[in-house]
């Protein structure tokens, strides 16, 4: 037990640390070459119409600070990875090989994920970085991501049914839910709704935080139901996601933007699904629960009603618009996705 507790807590601290010394050359090399958006706010919105409340709102704030503050988070995970798998390799002894967390069943799909994913959203924030692609701002089309992110999506799914022999998903209180082949298309469409709620990443502190909670109450999932490796590995995210957060806590020095929040959402995914928890996800990730149905509700109004239902969405821009401090919706999304991760966490425990 002991040596579990270790496994957990040591991938996580040298994560961190490793973020927070990874983070000085790139913030030299995002600088040095203005990797942030010259073009300021959105061009157009999810329903097809302007954005005038929110480029209003962040008119001095896209430009002038880098995005790709991603790379921290996912190059942490990398080097710690490495760090101890080099250790287990070049002085092999019963406790650098139990430190080693890498292994087929756990952590080779989420560690494929996480790549995948922030490659992905790497090769989009240099389209927007350099003003390419279908949009004035750049960046690949909204359609190509959710093509790429389905196809991602689809080999997690293969994965687990034929690799993993997994076709069923936990119901907290009742018991197994069999899905059978349905498996395929239900994983499908959790990574799709987690993609969608990457627009969580709109101001300064917000993302990095509520993702902190989330792959924590993950990782104390997975530690009891003794998954240690995953649980290891959602540490060690954790670990980067708080070096990242060091330096995004206002006034930012630079943004997660795509290349940290598709990583992660895509990861968390499979996360949920190796836990066979992916049914607390929507208590756990209660902030990314809302982000998605705030678009959806402003979205379906505008095109039903001719109508907004809040000033902008998501709906921690809307807080934005009616005044609230960057800070202060930051700190409350904080504090709502530490208990609901709490809660989440408990009912997997005890359900």
């Amino acid at each position: 037990m002991t040596l579990d507790v270790v496994k957990i807590f040591a991938p996580w601290i040298i994560s961190f640390f490793v973020g927070l010394a990874i983070t000085p050359l790139l913030t030299h090399y995002l600088y040095k070459h203005k990797m942030w958006k010259k073009v300021s706010g959105k061009q157009k919105g999810l329903g097809g119409g302007g954005t005038p409340i929110f480029n209003k709102l962040h008119k001095e704030k896209d430009t002038g600070t880098p995005r790709m503050g991603g790379i921290v988070i996912w190059a942490s995970v990398l080097i710690t990875i490495f760090i101890f798998w080099f250790l287990s390799w070049m002085f092999p002894s019963e406790f650098t090989q139990k430190m080693d967390f890498m292994s087929r069943g756990q952590t080779w799909l989420p560690l494929f994920t996480l790549i995948a994913g922030s490659l992905v959203g790497l090769f989009d924030d240099i389209l927007v970085i350099s003003g390419k692609g279908k949009y004035v701002a750049g960046g690949l089309p909204l359609r190509t991501r959710i093509l790429i992110v389905l196809w991602i999506a689809f080999i997690g799914a293969i994965w687990f049914y034929f690799k993993l022999g997994v076709s069923s998903v936990s119901v907290p209180f009742i018991g197994v839910w069999t899905l059978g082949l349905f498996f395929i298309p239900f994983f499908m469409l959790v990574m799709l709704s987690l993609f969608a709620s990457g627009v969580i990443d709109g101001i300064d502190g917000l993302s990095g935080g509520v993702m902190a909670s989330i792959f924590s109450a993950y990782a104390g999932i997975a530690f009891f139901q003794n998954q240690i490796d995953l649980a290891a590995f959602c540490a060690v995210i954790v670990g980067g996601i708080l070096a990242f957060l060091w330096f995004n806590i206002p006034p930012a020095r630079f943004y997660m933007s795509e290349t940290g929040i598709l990583g992660l959402t895509v990861t968390l995914t499979v996360v949920a699904f190796l836990t066979g928890q992916v049914l607390v996800l929507p208590i756990i990730a209660f902030p990314l629960l809302i982000t998605v149905f705030s678009n959806i509700i402003q979205v379906s109004s505008k095109k039903i009603r001719g109508k907004k239902v809040f000033l902008v969405a998501p709906i921690h821009h809307h807080f934005e618009a009616l005044g609230w401090p960057s800070y202060k919706v930051v700190m409350r999304y904080w504090v709502i996705s530490i208990i609901f991760a709490i809660i989440g966490m408990v009912i997997a425990l005890i359900g």
